[in-house]
């Protein structure tokens, strides 16, 4: 099942723009090390979903992981070979709007390499840059 909201208040939205910074959800909360975005852009359901999967293999389903995002946000599409007007296309999938700056994913219970590793392989699931972020102190 893909990840979506249950049910949104409006079907379509429109596209937005993706600038600034992000001023919540920019430091790590529940585990010891995360990945954080360094530019800004969407990121889709299956890159999410990818990611978490890519996590979890690697680490052998040890220690904990939290998904910092969840995508809200419609994008629609209007069929190939359409011709121009007769409205706004069918919603075709989910993203979540990231801000440089945002706390993707966090993990703990495992050790630091093993928990480097894994984020650069989640990393290369995702279509933007980050980097590998960990707690200074508690």
């Amino acid at each position: 099942m893909p990840l979506m909201p249950k049910r949104v208040k409006f079907r379509k939205s429109q596209r937005g723009r993706r600038l600034g910074t992000s001023h919540r959800g920019n430091e790590l909360n529940f585990g010891e090390c995360g990945l954080k975005a360094l530019e800004n852009g969407w990121i889709i359901n299956k890159q999410i979903e990818a990611a978490r999967v890519a996590l979890m293999r690697h680490t052998r389903r040890g220690g904990k992981v939290w998904v910092r995002i969840f995508p809200d946000k419609p994008v629609t599409k209007k069929p190939a070979e359409t011709r121009m007007g007769k409205g706004k296309g069918a919603p075709e999938f989910w993203v979540s709007v990231v801000k440089k700056g945002r706390i993707l994913f966090e993990m703990e219970g495992i050790p630091l390499e093993l928990a480097k590793d894994s984020m650069r392989l989640a990393a290369n699931k995702l279509g933007i840059k980050t980097k590998f972020v960990q707690r200074t102190h508690r």
